[in-house]
């Protein structure tokens, strides 16, 4: 609900399943949007291509003046849109379309104030929330020599995200209309270019193992939103231009992460951590909640692991030994404290990838991928002695598609 809201886990499913590994991932079949060096790992004359989508089912409980109070919300959703193809010899292009960031909220509040009640009635508040912002990420990589990789990808990020407060006359006691019901409406558009480089290495690289260390950085920096503040009283309408300074700024983080992966024939395992710095450059930190406590940003530390087995890649009597099964784990701290309290967030990781080998095999390691993501973020620890923090548990199920050939680019030839 504050700053850019739910932030989406990046990366194909098949990263997404292992728990979001991928920085060190290098995979001539498989879509790579961690890390731009990977680009350069795409076959000559192939093409590469993914498409996600991913609903979500989200819990929330609170201790409020007493009372625990619950709500819970679902989304659908697609979760990325992206391929991957060489454009020379070691050099090749990667793009994708993906949702980097999600708001939607909605809640309510009566004033139980003596003085609000004795002197205007029954009064109101709500506040609402919605919108997204979305990224599109254009890269190239290269192989400068065997075994080792650079990456850089130009980021756009554009989208709205509007925040609406409504204070609400249930039952006016004035009888005159002195005291009007007043909407406020904020639209915060954004439209910004950031960068994102990466390396990879693969001390280890051969038909039996491949051994690959990567790291990536991203840019980040305040997004400067455009922001357009709409009040309502009554009757009266008015656009005004809004002081930002008691907000939390809209900012993209620094981001270095590194990983590490290794893989078989039969096995995969990786792991990645992940540094972000939402503090450094940022002119707008903290914002004052709608019980009174500060919500400021705070720097995080991630670390994911992965493991993907594959029984058989060739058998040709058993469907199921052809499948890929992955699990994989995640913990990490929020970018938000609220009222001095850090969050942790977790999540527990599994899904399959489901060959394709349909029109003879010509749709090569081409697979239909599905996930579920389970996981939690906050616990009822008090902010103050009559509110503790949100506990939140979410289901996530996700559908993806990649399909992947050497044909793309072949002539057909006729006898």
């Amino acid at each position: 609900m504050y700053g850019l809201g739910e932030l989406r886990t990046p990366g194909t499913l098949q990263t997404r399943s292992m728990g979001g590994v991928g920085v060190g991932m290098r995979n001539a079949a498989a879509v790579n949007l961690l890390n731009p060096a990977a680009y350069s790992a795409v076959r000559p004359k192939s093409f590469l291509f993914d498409f996600g989508l991913e609903g979500q089912c989200f819990y929330n409980s609170q201790k409020y003046y007493g009372q625990t109070l619950n709500t819970s919300y679902y989304t659908v959703n697609f979760h990325d849109i992206a391929f991957q193809l060489p454009i020379a010899k070691h050099l090749g292009l990667g793009f994708s379309l993906t949702p980097y960031s999600s708001v939607g909220y909605r809640m309510k509040q009566e004033v139980d104030d003596d003085e609000i009640w004795g002197n205007i009635g029954r009064v109101q508040y709500q506040w609402d929330g919605d919108g997204d912002v979305t990224e599109v990420k254009l890269g190239l990589g290269w192989e400068i020599f065997r075994g080792f990789s650079i990456g850089i990808a130009a980021q756009y990020y554009w989208g709205d995200i509007q925040r609406i407060y409504k204070t609400a006359i249930l039952e006016n006691i004035t009888g005159g209309g002195l005291i009007a019901d007043a909407t406020g409406t904020e639209t915060y558009s954004v439209s910004r270019f950031k960068g994102q480089f990466g390396v990879q290495w693969s001390p280890i690289s051969n038909r039996r193992r491949i051994l690959t260390i990567g790291a990536t950085y991203d840019i980040g920096g305040d997004l400067n939103p455009n922001v357009t503040t709409k009040v309502q009283t009554g009757d009266i309408f008015n656009t005004v231009a809004m002081d930002m300074g008691n907000r939390l700024g809209l900012k993209l983080p620094q981001q270095v992460a590194v990983g590490i992966y290794y893989n078989t024939p039969k096995i995969a395992v990786g792991a990645d951590y992940v540094y972000q710095d939402w503090r450094s450059g940022n002119s707008r930190l903290v914002e004052k909640s709608a019980a009174g406590f500060d919500v400021a940003y705070r720097n995080t530390n991630t670390v994911k692991l992965g493991v993907e087995y594959t029984p058989n890649k060739a058998d040709v009597r058993s469907a199921l030994k052809r499948w890929s099964y992955r699990a994989g784990v995640r913990y990490g701290t929020y970018n938000q404290t609220f009222g001095g309290v850090d969050v942790n967030e977790y999540a527990v990781t599994l899904g399959v990838g489901i060959p394709l080998t349909v029109l003879g095999g010509i749709l090569g390691a081409s697979s239909v991928d599905l996930g579920v993501e389970v996981g939690g973020r906050g616990s009822f620890k008090a902010i103050n002695e009559q509110v503790s923090l949100v506990k939140q548990t979410y289901c996530k199920f996700s559908l993806g598609v990649t399909l992947f050939g050497d044909y793309w680019f072949v002539r057909p030839k006729y006898d």
